[in-house]
């Protein structure tokens, strides 16, 4: 988002127009560490807002690093230790974390090697000060006795609250609202809960948070830290219309099977947990480094070893409102966390911030695609070398399992294969989808509202519905079964809830009444019936992929063919990059064009999602037009009398 527009929402945001979106105060971002200076760009204003920089290396053992602007740059504090502030301009004038600027911050040489190792990949998560998301505070201890009250600009009660003494070695000391103002926990060891009077026996308000005379809180000539984290809770003033919550700190209990499932209201990015009554870890969680995989790419706050990356199931899987948990913790457990939403909140204004088709030769080997977006859905495609199938992989089913468009078959499960999406701006191809001299496409795709969204969900053979996170009606929908061969389910609003389309087949649209109950989407569930294996077989695994219209961004339409030239207006103003095209009314392929491969007034390069043929340039099928897209005379997409669906990208 430009920076001006960021000034004018902000503005409005105090007006009731729009409020901050998730993106512009958290990131998580990963990066590769050089042990030289280089510069993290997330789009978070810390130097003009101020915040909080928390870092750790992934690939080896390494301490959880954290920066703030409110001490200043070369400052590091550990959240693993209970070390005194320390000095990174000791090893050097540029050591460390040493600019705060408009759009993330840059680091120096790693002297002390923590947050920029030479060759290991490493995670940052920064959180801008907001009202209702953070705030930072310093203090100086004055050891009273009797306690004492401490402002802040939160602007609401503080969920959790994380306090370090500077000046020399103790704890750090939690307060979370679930546990209330008479006990505490340690963010640098995994005790359970304590009963003490560190917080004056006193919850914190919208104003001010308290501490005891104890000397972990308020030491006489003692400095401090606080880093106060909001719950909203139906009170946040975020999104267009600054009435989202982003960000909930709560608890919860596994039940006698170890299962629990949380509702937050919206889904997680980024979560933290830790067991009050048994001694567990503080676990951090997030989408970028692959959440969605359960129990696999956790770091923890309080120890310094590097990122888990097991093969068991059951740690923690998001859903479209929360999360949930299988076995992993154990029985009767309890559990405090707070959970950071998933952005952004807002439709996409441009077409490129969501989409790029990214095309490639390949090497032989297995490497990183530099890219211009962040994507969560990328479909492969070999454009050399008939017999390799179109391969769809996504980061909420996380990586190594694919699936393939023109077949039934269930997703793969090979983490070390597939597109590996642990990456910002990029994303990791293998060597069999990099055969050398072959040429490749990648069609990414990015969620936003409006626009693109995935849910995961697992059937139960009932009447029932879907959440999504769309915001909108889904226009188009691709389902499909993941642990069994299944059929490729397309709904598409210009054939209504009463007819079905098969992503992986050339058949024309068939009546189908049961899947969904002949019941259309709306803008938060959609309907499944039972006895549908297709979409909804008990305790099968279901991934649902939903597509809307953006004006200016995308179209999801139809049209009937007139055998000869027709333009298709789409609302856009510089042509369609993108666009997907299947005869309903008869036979006929799922074709897609492309400005990466060329849409031209000539011969076009055509692929197939349905076929694993490699791509042609026979047939001169359409011709770039401003407002979309220009259709010729060619039999495939505009045959006299027949219908069309349409999926096109600006």
């Amino acid at each position: 988002m430009a920076s001006k527009k960021k000034l004018l929402q902000a503005a409005a945001g105090g007006a009731g127009g729009a409020g901050l979106d998730v993106d512009e105060v958290f990131s998580t971002y990963l990066y590769e560490g050089t042990g030289s200076a280089q510069t993290i760009t997330n789009g978070i204003d810390l130097s003009g807002e101020g915040g909080l920089v928390w870092a750790k290396s992934r690939t080896d053992n390494g301490v959880p690093t954290l920066y703030d602007t409110a001490r200043g740059t070369q400052k590091p504090i550990f959240s693993s230790s209970t070390s005194a502030e320390g000095n990174d301009a000791a090893g050097g004038a540029t050591n460390g974390l040493n600019t705060f600027n408009s759009n993330g911050f840059t680091i120096g040489a790693d002297w002390a090697g923590n947050i920029n190792v030479a060759n290991q990949d490493m995670v940052s998560w920064t959180f801008r000060k907001a009202p209702k998301f953070f705030d930072v505070v310093t203090y100086t201890g004055d050891g009273d006795g009797t306690g004492r009250a401490i402002s802040h600009n939160l602007g609401s009660a503080p969920g959790m609250i994380l306090i370090k003494k500077l000046s020399s070695a103790t704890n750090w000391i939690v307060y979370h609202r679930s546990e209330g103002g008479t006990k505490y926990l340690e963010l640098d060891n995994d005790n359970v809960a304590n009963t003490y009077n560190m917080f004056d026996n006193t919850d914190p308000t919208s104003t001010h948070f308290y501490v005891s005379g104890y000397h972990k809180v308020n030491q006489n000539g003692e400095t401090f830290v606080a880093y106060l984290f909001a719950h909203n809770n139906s009170d946040g003033e975020f999104g267009p219309d600054s009435d989202q919550d982003i960000i909930k700190c709560g608890d919860f209990q596994t039940s006698g099977s170890g299962a629990a499932s949380v509702n937050l209201g919206f889904e997680p990015q980024w979560l933290i947990v830790k067991a009050v009554n048994d001694a567990y870890n503080w676990e951090m969680y997030d989408v970028m480094r692959g959440f969605a995989r359960r129990g696999v790419a956790v770091l923890k706050a309080n120890t310094n070893v590097a990122e888990a990356d097991g093969a068991a199931e059951g740690a923690f899987t998001p859903t479209n409102t929360g999360f949930s948990t299988a076995s992993y913790w154990g029985n009767n457990v309890r559990l405090i966390y707070m959970a950071i939403r998933r952005g952004p909140l807002a439709e996409p204004e441009n077409a490129t911030d969501v989409f790029q088709p990214h095309i490639y030769t390949g090497d032989g080997s297995t490497r990183k695609q530099n890219l211009n977006i962040t994507p969560d859905m990328v479909i492969n495609m070999n454009r050399s070398t008939s017999g390799d199938s179109p391969a769809l992989n996504d980061r909420l089913r996380g990586k190594g399992k694919e699936m393939y468009t023109s077949g039934t078959g269930g997703e793969s499960n090979y983490p070390n294969l597939g597109m590996q999406f642990d990456y910002n701006n990029a994303i990791e191809v293998q060597d069999y989808r990099d055969s050398s001299g072959s040429n490749y496409l990648n069609l990414c795709w990015k969620r936003a509202p409006g626009y693109f969204d995935m849910v995961a969900y697992t059937g139960n053979d009932t009447l029932r519905t879907i959440n999504h996170n769309l915001g909108v009606v889904p226009e188009m929908m691709w389902l499909k079964r993941r642990d069994s061969s299944d059929l490729w389910y397309v709904y598409h609003s210009a054939l209504g809830a009463g007819k079905r389309l098969t992503l992986h087949e050339t058949d024309a649209e068939s009546s189908d009444t049961s899947t969904m109950n002949n019941t259309a989407p709306t803008a938060s569930v959609f309907t499944l019936n039972t006895n549908v294996n297709h979409v909804n077989a008990n305790n099968s695994k279901y991934i649902a992929y939903l597509f809307a219209t953006v004006a200016g961004v995308s179209k999801v339409g139809s049209y009937t063919g007139n055998g000869s030239t027709q333009n298709i207006d789409c609302g856009f103003s510089n042509g369609a990059r993108f666009v997907l095209i299947k005869k309903t009314s008869d036979t006929g392929h799922w074709v897609l064009f492309d400005t990466a491969r060329g849409i031209v007034a000539g011969n076009d390069a055509r692929l197939k999602l349905n076929s694993t043929d490699a791509e042609s340039s026979s047939y001169d099928d359409i011709d770039p037009l401003s407002s979309g897209f220009t259709l010729n005379n060619v039999p495939l997409c505009n045959t006299s009398g027949a219908s069309y669906i349409f999926y096109a990208i600006a």
